[in-house]
Parts: structure tokens; sequence; C-alpha cells
């Protein structure tokens, strides 16, 4: 099954290879192959929510990743928005917190991120629209809300500099916090952007936080739109978990969740 002009659900068992095709997991020769750059996504800590342990989650989160880690190198972590939970007092602490990673970590705002521009980057020394180049793939990372926590659209302009300047890459990764499509009560309709994307064939997949119930991955004009669960805060699933993706040598992308501990929902893109 080649890749489709239509919005479909995939289903968390299926397999997206490198050529747009779909196939059974079990059927997937491209797990076997050499990792050539491997990382993780996370989101939704909310350190800081009342009635929550979330000191402890982000401890749990912190040292699964590290085992991750030690097991077989991560390039990589990414923390895809609502690192707080709306009082920017809790800002340092988070950031202590996610100090415990072992490889390098970046950051996006998220709704419940509501901190000042200027603190934000003071704090990460990261910009709220930013990018990264890692073995010939671009990450692209934007913001999706402001500090009253109102749910926007990425910045169209400033992906349609980045996506053209990395349009000879190898793949290009994309991470912004609220869905841009509005496949879910708490996502955001954003034509624009999607009109954007689906002119960019390098485009391998677009990340999202912000729904702790959404597990798996869906797809719309040929790209996958994959979803992380949550670290922390007060409702989602029903285990606390992140994302971990395999780019192999042939190009497949081999992706699974932790639950923090135990790998679920294995897949290839």
């Amino acid at each position: 099954m080649k890749r489709s002009e239509f919005l479909k659900n995939i289903s968390l068992a299926t397999v997206l290879l490198a050529d747009g095709s779909i196939i059974p997991a079990l059927g997937a020769d491209s797990l076997a192959k050499k990792t050539k750059l491997r990382f993780v996504v996370a989101s939704d800590g909310h350190y800081g929510q009342a009635k929550t342990e979330f000191e402890s989650y982000f401890d749990t989160a912190v040292k699964q990743i590290n085992q991750q880690h030690k097991q077989e190198k991560l390039d990589l972590c990414v923390f895809n928005g609502d690192v707080i939970h709306d009082n920017p007092d809790f800002l340092p602490a988070s950031k202590k917190a996610l100090d415990g990673l072992a490889m390098p970590y970046y950051v996006t705002q998220g709704n419940h991120d509501r901190v000042e521009p200027q603190v934000w980057e003071e704090t990460w020394k990261m910009a709220l629209d930013y990018d990264v180049v890692v073995k010939d793939n671009a990450f692209l990372f934007g913001t999706t809300s402001n500090i009253k926590g109102q749910y926007l659209c990425p910045n169209v302009s400033w992906f349609k500099n980045k996506l053209e300047e990395h349009k000879d890459k190898k793949n290009v990764f994309i991470f912004v916090h609220i869905t841009p499509v509005k496949w879910t009560d708490n996502g955001k309709d954003c034509i624009e952007f999607q009109e954007l994307v689906k002119q960019y064939k390098n485009v391998r997949g677009i990340f999202n936080g912000h729904d702790h119930d959404q597990e798996g991955i869906k797809v719309k004009d040929g790209i996958p739109y994959l979803f992380d669960s949550h670290i922390g805060g007060s409702w989602g699933t029903d285990y606390r978990g992140f994302r971990v993706v395999e780019l192999k040598k042939n190009n497949d992308i081999v992706t699974y969740l932790m639950n923090p501990i135990t790998k679920i929902n294995e897949a290839s893109i």
C-alpha cells in the first residue's frame, strides 16, 4: 500500500517504510538493520502540577531514557512541550531535572509553558523556533503557543524558510507540541502548515505532544504524525512513557514506545 493523499489512521502494529509502503510489523526486515541515528521524543511532563508526583515522573523518565542511551547510544532527546505546568517559577527546577539526561536534548514550548519568550530562551539557550542538523538530518523545532497558553499554528513563514534551506538534507524531522491537524479535541487545524509540509518529500515525520491519550501514528498527505503519550500530568494513557526513533542504514525508520520500561507499539516509517 503506497502513501495516499487522504487522511488515514495507522494501526499501532503497522510498518511504514522509506518508500512510503505500509506493511505488517512482522514482515519488516528493517527492524534488524543497523541504526545510523537514534533519538527519543518525550513530552508533557507538567512539572509543578498540583496533586501529581511530577518530581518522580521526571526522575523516572530521565533514568529510563538514560538507560536507553546505555543500551544503545542516543544521539539526542527531544522534550516536545509542556515541560512545566503554567507557573514559570518551576522552570529552573524542570531544567535541572532534564539536565540529568546523558545525551544532548532540545525542547519546544507547549501551551502550559507560560513563560516570557526572553526567559524561555535564556533558560534553555534555545529560541522558540530553531533548527539543528545531525548527520545530514535536519531537526526543526517550533512553538505552538505563547505566555497566555493559546493554541497556535506553527510559524509557517519560518518553517517555509527552513524547509527550503534543508531541502537537500536526507531527512527532516519536525517537532511541534500541538497537533497541527484537527484529529483530536485538542488539535488545531493548521491548513497552511499542512499544505506547506507536503511539498517537501524529505519530511519524514511530524512529532506531536499535547494529546496525552494518543500513542499511535496518523498519516496525512503521506506524512506520518507521531504521538508519544506523556511522561507526567494528571490524565492520559495509563502509563507514562516516551517514543524511541531509530533511523536505519536503508533510511527506514523503526519507532516504538517505552512505557517507560517495556517496549510497545513497534512500527517502522
